[in-house]
């Protein structure tokens, strides 16, 4: 047995170092990236060399059992080896290195602009190859731009994606792979298109009206964002794709978010707004021929706070690197800290299923991150933050997302890798008992002051079972570790250390354990100290506001030059002067732009930005220049919008001239000019664009000059207004420069005049025969008077063959000319028409709409100077008819009528009629959206009318708990009929229904005189009159039928309760102008015999009690008295009226209705207040008012310049009386301005405002002026010490002591000084002097210890007294106590 076991080891070992040999050679030709893979052989021999330094035989004597175990184990590892030869040589087959194969090549790909696209491809070769990704033979830095590209390499497998493509995403992409043996790359083109194709044969035009404005919600309010989507044509079952964006991501349904799409309507619901809601919603209406967009912005507001000047919730918690027990949590600072700054934060924890929330941390943490410890794995966990400053903890946020405590490989498994064969374990698991290896990579991933978080990877040895982690620490200098958590090892290969020592600089490692033991500890890292390792970020750059327009301002700031990991930055507002700062926005901006809405126009407004990261807040930068918030010049001013069609004009050997289009926006302000930009094209490869002229170009062309021959060029141009400079044009297409000749188009003709009129008519032409090198691309148009100059009508040239010129003048004749225009040039000048004369001739008709009573809709026109071979000839957009589907004409005499088929938005356009054989009788109708809908919309009311109602159905309550029902029509004949239904059922007049048409008034009505159960359901009034129809209906079911039946049954029982003596009104309270309160009710139906008897608390008052005296009794008014109001007439007061016809009570609870009484007295006496009136006093002055009556439970306040006053010992208010006052001792300049006292109502608060901003002020202050002078006078030079002793002297026994104090008073004070409040002499002992009235000394020769003490030095004039106090301790030599004792 022993002689067996020892040759298998001898092969083993053989084997091994065959396979090791093998896996170093692999390791070397891997070069390009460090992998490392890891077998079953590598293991084995690393654990058998690691232990022993020599290896040698040696027999051992085994039990049946150890022997069995060895054995399993031995055919196991006999079986990896063989499926890791096997898969070696799957991948490898010949065991030799091969070039790079592209077994599956990338696909070009053509996608929509704002879509996204991944290319894919497997390479086969070996070594491993690496890969890279190049656009236009320039390298793709994915990392550099992780929001634009996103590659994924995974078991030979690469993609590439390209994020929200744009147009200049069009191009040649490429992947090269590269190993020692070579390299091999394949190629895929990527085509964004900005047009769409025609879908359903047709193409969709798509406008987006009642767009949604910038909103403001609150936080826990429900806000909705709609637009109304018009898409045309109508195709039935074709429904647009509607999506919704938040700052560019696209929104999910989810709890918080509800999207609605009603054919017409799309709608965004956004439930119990929070902060993490606000942003840029941007609404997109995606068709295959196109798409639209429409965005606005959305602010959410802080809700109000619990509690004055604690902080606002924090916002945006997300969870990160959750593992078995460990998970870390984020959040974002929020904009408001409070009346102080933010101290730190509380994160709570709750387990998903329960409702108790846990604070997972007792020390508040600074930084915006925090790793959560102790969770029970497989468990779902959200967390929420508070923040917490010297004022209290704020609202929590909002919950996290549900995160699970697992694993990661677990939670979302990614793709399999390459099959290596199966693993059979025999009966005996032979990993049993297999000590774990050391963890691997331990590296510190995150220091705070606050805490120390370690991440590692699993030991490679460790069997079949689950392993923990022991944590140990040791202290740089020392040799000491210590296990950091002895009583629970942790799962997750994370953990967070806590309690550190801040400053101090730590070691760490860890150590893996399962069943069979604890293995050996991990390297360990490095010397870290606990501390801080993200600064703050520094303070923002300038801030520049620019008006915008009456409700907002653009904030433009310098970004912060020193941060890292930038959340983003907070803008806030004040109103220049007054001091109150407001913010902006709640969510932090990234950008270094931001438009501040919700201004009040006129407000002179100053801004200032702070920026925010993981550590903090930055400091607030400066503030801004005021700027008034008002509509900038034109509406608003902005950046114009980028030209349009740059395009070659003409093209010599070293130049070329450029043309282009102007901005179709010019951003509210004029265009001052424009730059243009140029780079080189060679072999697909762009270099970096050119500035071409530092001066603006004021035209729309510009010659390039400088340029090589036979090179090619790209262009781009960008427009400038008072803003600043628009985005780049779209750059044009490669342009080589050489020589070409420029050909300019010839003459259009045809010129023909028609719907001539006294202000207007419209010139119609033919293109010209020969349109030069290019295609004509436009039209000017000239004219001038009999003998005036030619002048052109148009700015810009028009693609049309036809203009309608307005403006003009009655009377006057006019000539007329055309000029065509291609990329060369304009051409010259057509053949000039005869002189037309601009007036509308009498009998002139226009095209008139008509709307039959079939809703047909037609266009009709009429000529009374029809010849008999004259027709009509109709045309759209001046072309004759080419699709006679849409447009059927009927003519008959003297008028044509052009009726539309089928009307939709494919029928827009301007339609001519022209009678042919007259002398231009013409006209044109111009039909527009607008016009269209409101053409359809009366078309639909012919073809189905409806009868029109003045009032639903609407039911009321009458006497005795009757019911009617009820409608009024507005529109009827007399043949109209109505039929009444319920619950679909016709019902009739009879013992329960009574019904009636008045066709006077137009008054249809149901009478029932009581509910019952089976009434509930639907009733309905169907009208009927000729071919229109009516309805309405109400339903009545459920809680508004209980309701209405419960009011019925009431109203019945209140009929019958006033049959007899009943209260008119109801018990109540009322609050005389005097404070008093009073008890009263009316009554009705009483007689002289009807008992009426007061009750409290359940005990009637009887006529000798004290309380009888305040009832009083007006007509039918009962009256009790109160009086000024106090605890003790808190209870039930009730009221019962009785006699032989019936009886009533009434009752009121002045216990549970005390506030409301209690705020009716605050109002009566806040609006009693008199107004404020000042006073002078010896030490300052008064302010005060007088009220008619005054309790405790009154809240009072007062306000200087709209700012709470604090109380001091300089100023205070309280109530004497009935006065309230506040005093200011000693004012000042400060305390001008004005106040005010602000007095609860009950429901708001009464305020009386006095301004002390003038004279008045400074007459009140000369008054008490006097007084402050002779006590300034009396502080200045009233005696006092002024330095030079000590307040304890320590002085050994035998050694004489000197002291000196500086004494100043005017006049010079008398000086003594006393020992224990007793008066010292000069003698022997002490001597003390006082000299030229500034030094006073003392000296005691020889110190005893009686000399021990408490003395002072007094000094004294006739401005005051003062005492300087020191103490003298006398102590022995210690050689010199022994000598003694």
């Amino acid at each position: 047995m022993a002689n067996s076991i020892s040759q298998y080891w001898v092969r083993l070992l053989i084997n091994l170092i065959f396979s090791i040999s093998h896996l170093a050679t692999q390791d070397l030709m891997e070069t390009q990236e460090e992998v490392k893979e890891e077998g079953v052989g590598y293991v084995v021999m690393r654990n058998l060399f690691s232990r022993e330094t020599d290896f040698k035989m040696r027999t051992v004597k085994k039990s049946r059992e150890t022997s069995l175990r060895e054995s399993a184990e031995r055919l196991s590892l006999s079986r990896k080896m063989h499926e890791k030869e096997e898969f070696q040589k799957k991948m490898n087959p010949d065991s030799l290195t091969h070039p790079p194969e592209f077994i599956v090549k990338p696909r070009g790909q053509t996608v929509w602009e704002g879509k996204s696209v991944t290319l894919h491809c497997t390479v086969a070769g070996w070594p491993k190859p690496r890969v890279s990704w190049y656009k236009n033979n320039v390298l793709i830095d994915a990392k550099a731009h992780p929001e634009k590209y996103f590659t994924e390499s995974q078991y030979n497998m690469h993609s590439l994606e390209i994020k929200n493509c744009s147009f200049s995403d069009t191009a040649e992409y490429r992947i090269s792979a590269l190993n020692v043996k070579g390299e091999s790359s394949a190629f895929a083109p990527v085509i964004i298109k900005n047009g769409y194709s025609p879908e359903y044969g047709v193409t969709f035009n798509t406008t987006i009206i009642d767009k949604f404005d910038v909103s403001f919600g609150r936080e826990g309010e429900t806000m909705s964002l709609g637009c109304t989507v018009i898409v045309y044509p109508t195709v039935k079952r074709y429904q647009p794709e509607i999506v919704w964006y938040r700052n560019g991501v696209v929104l999910s349904p989810s709890k918080w978010v509800h999207m609605h799409w009603s054919g017409e309507q799309a709608t965004l619901t956004l439930v119990h707004l929070n902060k993490e809601d606000e942003g840029l919603y941007t609404l997109r209406v995606n068709t295959k021929s196109g798409f639209d967009t429409h965005s606005a912005y959305v602010f959410v507001r802080d809700a109000d706070v619990e509690e004055e000047g604690v902080p606002v919730a924090p916002l945006d918690v997300r969870c990160h690197d959750a593992n078995k027990d460990y998970v870390v949590v984020t959040w974002k600072q929020p904009a408001v800290e409070g009346s102080s700054s933010i101290i730190g934060y509380f994160i709570d924890r709750l387990e998903v299923g329960t409702h108790h929330w846990t604070q997972c941390n007792d020390t508040p943490v600074k930084y915006a991150r925090f790793p959560v410890t102790g969770l029970t794995e497989g468990r779902s966990y959200t967390f929420r933050v508070r923040a917490l400053n010297n004022s209290g903890v704020s609202r929590p946020s909002r919950a996290s997302d549900p995160v699970v405590a697992m694993d990661p490989s677990d939670r979302a498994p990614g793709p399999s890798a390459p099959w290596t064969g199966m693993i059979k374990f025999t009966e005996e698991d032979p990993t049993v008992g297999v000590v774990p290896g050391p963890p691997t990579d331990l590296a510190v991933t995150e220091a705070t002051k606050s805490y120390v978080v370690l991440s590692w990877k699993p030991p490679i040895q460790r069997g079949h079972e689950g392993v923990m982690y022991y944590v140990e620490k040791c202290l740089v200098g020392t040799e000491t570790w210590q296990r950091v958590n002895t009583g629970m090892p942790v799962k997750s290969p994370r953990f967070a250390l806590f309690d550190l020592a801040e400053g101090k600089s730590y070691s760490f490692r860890v150590r893996s354990c399962n069943s069979a033991g604890v293995g050996e500890p991990s390297e360990e890292t490095g010397a870290t100290t606990v501390g801080d390792r993200l600064d703050l970020p520094s303070v923002p750059g300038p801030v520049i506001p620019i008006r915008n327009t009456d409700t907002s301002v653009v904030v433009c700031w310098g970004a912060s030059k020193e941060v890292k990991n930038l959340v983003g930055y907070y803008i806030e507002v004040s109103i220049n002067g007054s001091g109150v700062w407001v913010p902006c926005n709640n969510k932090p901006v990234k950008g270094t732009r931001f438009v501040c809405h919700g201004l009040n126009t006129g407000d002179k407004c100053v801004f200032r930005v702070k920026a925010v990261n993981a550590a903090g807040y930055s400091g607030s930068s400066a503030e801004s220049e005021a700027c008034i918030v008002q509509a900038s010049i034109g509406e608003y001013c902005s950046v114009p919008s980028p030209p349009t069609g740059v395009t070659l004009l003409e093209r010599v050997r070293d130049y070329m001239v450029l043309g282009w289009q102007a901005p179709t926006k010019t951003g509210g302000a004029d265009i001052r000019g424009y730059y243009l930009d140029y780079r080189t094209v060679k072999d697909g490869v762009t270099s970096k664009w050119h500035e071409i002229n530092l001066q603006t170009v004021t035209g729309t062309s510009y010659k390039v000059t400088d340029l090589k021959e036979n090179v090619f060029y790209q262009f781009q141009v960008r427009a400038v207004n008072r803003a600043g400079i628009s985005e780049s044009s779209i750059p044009t297409v490669a342009l080589e420069c050489k020589e070409w000749t420029v050909a300019v188009p010839g003459p259009p003709h045809g010129l023909r005049v028609q719907e001539v009129r006294k202000d207007s008519m419209v010139l119609l032409w033919e293109p010209p025969t020969f349109s030069g090198r290019s295609p004509v691309t436009g039209y000017y148009v000239d004219y001038k008077e009999e003998n005036g100059r030619w002048r052109c009508v148009q700015e810009r040239s028009t693609k049309n063959t036809y203009m309608k010129l307005t403006g003009l003048q009655e009377g006057v004749s006019y000539r007329l000319r055309i000029h065509a225009k291609n990329v060369a040039g304009v051409g010259g000048p057509s053949k000039e028409t005869d002189a037309i004369l601009a007036e509308t001739r009498p009998g002139t008709n226009e095209i008139v709409v008509d709307v039959d009573d079939d809703g047909v809709i037609s266009l009709i026109f009429e000529c009374s100077d029809l010849k008999e071979d004259s027709q009509f000839v109709w045309s759209k957009n001046y072309k004759a008819f080419t699709d006679t589907s849409r447009l059927t004409v009927q003519t008959s005499g003297v008028k044509s009528r052009a009726i539309f088929n089928d009307p939709s938005l494919e029928d827009l356009g301007i339609y001519s009629c022209v009678v042919t054989n007259t002398d231009g009788v013409s006209a044109s109708y111009t039909l527009t959206e607008e016009g269209l809908k409101r053409l359809l919309d009366i078309s639909r009311d012919h073809q189905f009318p409806i009868i029109p109602f003045k009032s639903e159905m609407t039911i009321e309550l009458q006497e005795k708990g009757r019911v009617r029902l009820w409608a009024e029509v507005a529109k009827f004949t007399s043949n109209c009929q109505v039929e009444y239904v319920f619950n679909d059922n016709i019902i009739h007049e009879g013992k329960k229904y009574t019904m009636n048409f008045n066709k006077t008034t137009g008054i249809t009505e149901m009478f029932m005189d009581s509910l019952e159960v089976t009434d509930e359901g639907t009733f309905t009034f169907n009208l009927v009159d000729g071919k229109a129809t009516g309805r309405t209906s109400l339903v009545l079911i459920g809680e508004k039928f209980a309701e209405l039946q419960k009011k019925s049954e009431f109203e019945r029982a209140e009929w019958v309760r006033r049959q007899g003596p009943h209260f008119v009104e109801y018990l109540s309270f009322k609050v005389t102008p005097e404070c008093d309160v009073h008890l009263k009710c009316k009554v009705g139906n009483i007689k002289p015999a009807t008992e009426i008897a007061w009750f409290k608390d359940g005990i009637e008052i009887e006529e000798d009690d004290e309380d009888a005296k305040k009832i009083k009794k007006s007509d039918e008014v009962l009256i009790f008295d109160i009086g000024k109001i106090s605890k003790k007439d808190a209870g039930v007061y009730e009221v019962k009226l009785k006699d032989e016809r019936g009886k009533d009570k009434t009752l009121l609870n002045l216990t549970d209705a005390g506030r409301t009484v209690l705020n009716e007295v605050f109002r009566v006496i806040a609006n009693s207040s008199t107004e404020l009136k000042v006073m002078s006093t010896e030490h300052g002055i008064i302010l005060y008012s007088f009220v008619v009556h005054y309790i405790e439970d009154l809240h009072i306040g007062w306000l200087h310049k709209e700012s709470k006053i604090s109380h001091s010992d300089r100023v205070q208010c309280g109530v004497t009386g009935e006065q309230l006052w506040l005093k200011i001792n000693e004012p000042t300049e400060k305390d001008k301005g004005k106040y005010a006292i602000d007095i609860f109502n009950g429901q708001g608060s009464v305020k009386r405002v006095l301004d002390l901003s003038g004279q008045d002020l400074n007459n009140h202050v000369f008054i008490c002026l006097s007084f402050l002078r002779a006590a300034a006078i009396a502080e200045r030079n009233r005696a006092r010490v002024v330095g030079g002793l000590p307040d304890v002297v320590a002085i050994q026994e035998g050694k004489s002591l000197n002291l000196t104090g500086n004494v100043w008073g005017d006049p010079v004070p008398e000086v003594s000084w006393v020992k224990n409040d007793k008066a010292l002499l000069s003698d022997d002992h002490y001597t003390l002097k006082f000299e030229h009235g500034k030094f006073a000394s003392i000296t005691i020769a020889a110190v005893k210890t009686i000399d021990s003490g408490k003395y002072a030095l007094l000094v004294k004039n006739k401005y005051g007294t003062e005492a300087a106090e020191f103490t003298v301790s006398v102590y022995i030599p210690e050689d010199e106590g022994e000598k003694r004792e």
